[in-house]
């Protein structure tokens, strides 16, 4: 008796699932906007995912149009159209749906029409990123959703659309980390004359720009379709076209504004100086014996025992200034930018025009860029 039970389970089970497997379903074409998928891609995207889910006998397109045309599966996206259709294809089920795009994100809709009882049997709508070339990952996920199959919880966590356009990255991204090169002028200012004052008198003896290399490194920490807040550090080198390594680092925020990419961006760049206590001679006086020219003492006179009484009685004063054989110290300066960047495909070329100060003085320069779009990680990256 015991054995017939177990026989008589395995046989409704075995009929069961032959029965449900045995269940012909058409699938009509999908209502598309806003995404590049047709309506007839989209349903053969849709007649793969149901091939999977091995609860079907899939109706193939081929034996649709032996039966129905073309003309009738245009806009065909209604109950009652949908159970008519069903009926000519003589099958128990219809599938359709719509698929829409909108700004950053994309619904895939999906209804099952049991065309013997006339009804919506079941019907599945989720939102997903803005990722279209995974439209047949997502309709796969809406399908087994429909029919409680178990899902890829991670490939449905990175095709997610994430309901929070303040913050995410996703929103109005435009990435501008790369490379960096440009030029500075360094105006008349004590800036300027360090950097044109001979060596031995503790000078740089450089002509008064220098050319910069740097990378930047470009995070965003708000972001609109047309805003964004940008978090900025550049690494620059100055000066080895004449033989000098200045390096410098800035921090800056910043702010895209509008879809022409204009921007603005300001905060603290750091660097080093050299610098010491002294004072200068004038050409028209000739101190101590020395030779008459016009040099920055680094303060030997003072060190020798001369009293800055003795000094000032000859129209000198002592005062702190950079000189290269000085001490060497932490530099810092306040930067602010603003450019705009162009775009050539997927190509982005980020131009700025920039100043830069402290109390020694400051430069006006221009940077420009390069790098290449990627504002979305595909999940079979």
């Amino acid at each position: 008796m015991k054995t017939q039970s177990i026989l008589l389970i395995i046989t409704c089970l075995f009929f069961c699932q032959f029965k449900a497997k045995s269940q012909t379903i058409a699938v009509a074409e999908f209502g598309t906007s806003g995404v590049h998928a047709t309506p007839t891609i989209a349903a053969k995207l849709a007649r793969l995912e149901l091939i999977k889910l091995d609860q079907y006998i899939v109706m193939d397109q081929a034996d649709m149009s032996e039966i129905i045309t073309e003309d009738d599966l245009i806009n065909c996206y209604g109950k009652n159209c949908l159970i008519e259709l069903g009926k000519q294809l003589n099958v128990p089920y219809i599938l359709s749906g719509s698929i829409d795009g909108f700004g950053n994100k994309i619904v895939v809709s999906i209804k099952l029409i049991d065309v013997e009882n006339n009804t919506i049997k079941r019907t599945k709508s989720m939102e997903f990123d803005d990722q279209e070339v995974e439209l047949q990952r997502m309709i796969g996920i809406v399908l087994q959703k429909m029919h409680d199959q178990t899902t890829n919880l991670e490939i449905e966590k990175q095709l997610a659309f994430k309901n929070d356009i303040i913050v995410n990255n996703n929103i109005g991204r435009m990435n501008n980390s790369g490379p960096r090169i440009g030029f500075a002028y360094f105006h008349d200012s004590e800036l300027q004359d360090f950097m044109t004052r001979a060596e031995n008198l503790g000078g740089l003896d450089i002509l008064p720009f220098t050319t910069n290399l740097g990378y930047q490194f470009e995070r965003q920490y708000i972001g609109t379709e047309n805003f964004s807040a940008l978090g900025e550090i550049i690494i620059n080198i100055a000066g080895m076209e004449q033989g000098q390594f200045i390096p410098t680092l800035n921090i800056l925020n910043g702010f895209r504004i509008g879809k022409q990419g204009w921007e603005i961006a300001f905060g603290p760049s750091f660097g080093f100086r050299s610098e010491s206590r002294g004072f200068f001679a004038e050409s028209n006086k000739n101190l101590f014996g020395r030779e008459e020219g016009r040099y920055w003492s680094q303060g030997d006179f003072y060190n020798a025992g001369y009293s800055s009484e003795i000094l000032d009685e000859e129209g000198y004063e002592f005062s702190t200034n950079l000189d290269k054989r000085g001490t060497l110290k932490i530099n810092t300066n306040w930067l602010m930018a603003v450019g705009r960047t162009f775009k050539v495909g997927t190509l982005n070329i980020p131009f700025n025009i920039y100043y830069s100060y402290n109390k020694y003085g400051g430069a006006i320069g221009t940077s420009i860029g390069f790098n290449v779009t990627n504002n979305r990680f595909k999940i079979n990256r």
